[in-house]
């Protein structure tokens, strides 16, 4: 792993991904396919429970696609890896929870990258765009999830007219969860965090995968794979020690225990 552009971070069951290319976190190929074998081990490593994705630096998140090593010869079709653009999008199976920690400008790809993680905590400097209709082309992860996320109206705007909007706009719409001072971030960001590995990781596994597969299916199929345990999550939950644990737990009196079997 290149520790000066992806560096990672574990420890008490956090994965922290931080993006490091000055001066506005840019992605290029290399560094997208970096990002994708960086949550693949996430994925992947049973002690991890929960991912934080952050940049350095407090004026950008991340500006997206890599104009510069576009020029140079990075094919806008190349090899992103294997979560696809930004390591996180298309990555497979990922039934962990991730959180996005933004500091500064969120714009195109960048924006796509923290539309990619399930919570978002930002600054209260924050700001998002998608630009991508000014250089005649198309925001396509964000034309999909976008208009699922907030109001229809309000995406398509920001879509069509590649306006941004500010970190408190971002809030009323909820497409973050809270805006923080930049002094305030990080620490609410690690708080969230230790919750969330402390949680029931059967539970999450089975939330995200529901989550996921069911934005496809009608209400009535996808509640029938529930209780029909077709859902894999949901199977291996049911059949698991943890699924026990919380009523067992709570009739002894105690804090749950979840071993994550």
């Amino acid at each position: 792993m290149n520790q000066q552009v992806v560096n990672i971070q574990r420890h008490d069951g956090i994965f922290e991904v931080e993006l490091n290319r000055p001066k506005a976190n840019a992605i290029d190929l290399a560094t997208s396919r970096l990002l994708g074998e960086a949550f693949k081990e996430f994925r992947d490593d049973p002690d991890m429970r929960v991912a934080i994705i952050k940049t350095a630096g407090e004026r950008f998140f991340c500006a997206g696609w890599d104009l510069k090593a576009a020029a140079a010869g990075d094919a806008v079709d190349g090899d992103y890896g294997v979560g696809g653009f930004g390591g996180l999008q298309e990555l497979r199976d990922l039934n962990k929870p991730v959180l996005a920690q933004v500091s500064g400008m969120a714009c195109g790809g960048g924006f796509e990258l923290a539309l990619s993680a399930d919570l978002i905590y930002c600054t209260d400097t924050s700001s998002f765009a998608l630009p991508e209709i000014k250089s005649g082309t198309v925001a396509d992860a964000a034309t999909i999830k976008l208009p699922k996320r907030i109001p229809y109206h309000v995406a398509m705007e920001m879509l069509f007219t590649g306006r941004w909007i500010d970190a408190q706009e971002a809030k009323t719409w909820g497409l973050v969860n809270e805006v923080l001072a930049q002094d305030q971030l990080a620490t609410r960001v690690q708080e969230v965090a230790r919750q969330l590995a402390s949680g029931p990781p059967l539970v999450f596994a089975a939330i995200k995968e529901v989550a996921r597969e069911a934005e496809a299916m009608k209400f009535q199929d996808a509640m029938n794979w529930i209780t029909k345990r077709q859902f894999a999550t949901v199977d291996t939950l049911y059949d698991s020690d943890d699924n026990l644990e919380g009523a067992r737990a709570f009739a002894e009196g105690r804090e749950p225990i979840w071993k994550g079997r």
